[in-house]
């Protein structure tokens, strides 16, 4: 059994006498393990750095083996993200979300293309590319089978003034619909609408919604904690948030 393809690290772990554990996502093989020789040396442990884009190639004699990892460096994310703490901090939870949401061995090719996506605009700054990074919790949510349903409101049908999110089914809920009910509520940030960039007040709005299902659905159904990661993250972005008040 034998396959090449790019691929996001996910975690590297030391393994006997120098060598690592490697956990990646890759496009057609999902969440994939493998057994990377001299992955903990200093001559390879700059290559298995959560985050980074890499070309990777597994070998073993059986499919359901851990196999034989080895890989090329394509784009030193972590690397790039060690400058700004919020980059860090961001390509920290996807990695930990993707490594630990996300079954193993099954394909979810929208989770990567658009993680891949993430990375590859990071390097611009933290800032521009937490919108996205929203969305692609959205992603992974709906790849689990977890998707929100913003198109329209669950009470009265209107596709217009969408404002909530109901915690309990994931639908959203207009302004006026809302009204009795928004304490109870979560907000819907607008960018998760119209495909803008947000600010701090909404990216933090976005990540109390996708959390709240990740938690519950994603995490919870399997008895599992949310990543430290992504606490992390969501700490930091309500300390921008705060800054602006």
């Amino acid at each position: 059994m034998e396959w090449q393809a790019p691929a996001v690290v996910l975690d590297a772990r030391p393994y006997g006498e120098g060598a690592a554990v490697v956990t990646l996502l890759t496009e057609a093989h999902g969440r994939h393990a493998g057994l990377a020789k001299g992955g903990a040396s200093r001559v390879q442990a700059g290559l298995w750095l959560p985050g980074n884009l890499v070309e990777a190639r597994w070998t073993a004699r059986l499919a359901d083996q851990l196999g034989a990892l080895s890989g090329e460096l394509v784009h030193p994310a972590a690397a790039l993200a060690m400058e700004d703490p919020l980059a860090l901090a961001l390509l920290s939870s996807a990695c930990a979300i993707a490594a630990d949401a996300l079954p193993e061995r099954e394909p979810h090719p929208r989770a990567f293309q658009a993680l891949v996506s993430l990375i590859g605009h990071l390097a611009g700054g933290a800032e521009g590319v937490m919108a996205d990074y929203v969305r692609w919790e959205c992603i992974v949510l709906a790849e689990l089978g977890y998707g929100l349903d913003l198109g329209a409101c669950a009470v009265t049908g209107v596709r217009e003034g969408l404002t909530h999110v109901s915690p309990r089914t994931g639908r959203a809920v207009s302004a006026g619909a809302a009204a009795p009910y928004a304490g109870r509520l979560l907000d819907l940030p607008r960018f998760l609408l119209d495909g803008g960039a947000g600010g701090p007040r909404g990216w933090q709005a976005g990540l109390r919604l996708t959390g709240h299902f990740l938690e519950r659905d994603a995490f919870g159904a399997r008895h599992r904690p949310v990543p430290e990661a992504r606490h992390r993250l969501a700490d930091r972005i309500a300390a921008l948030a705060g800054a602006e008040d």
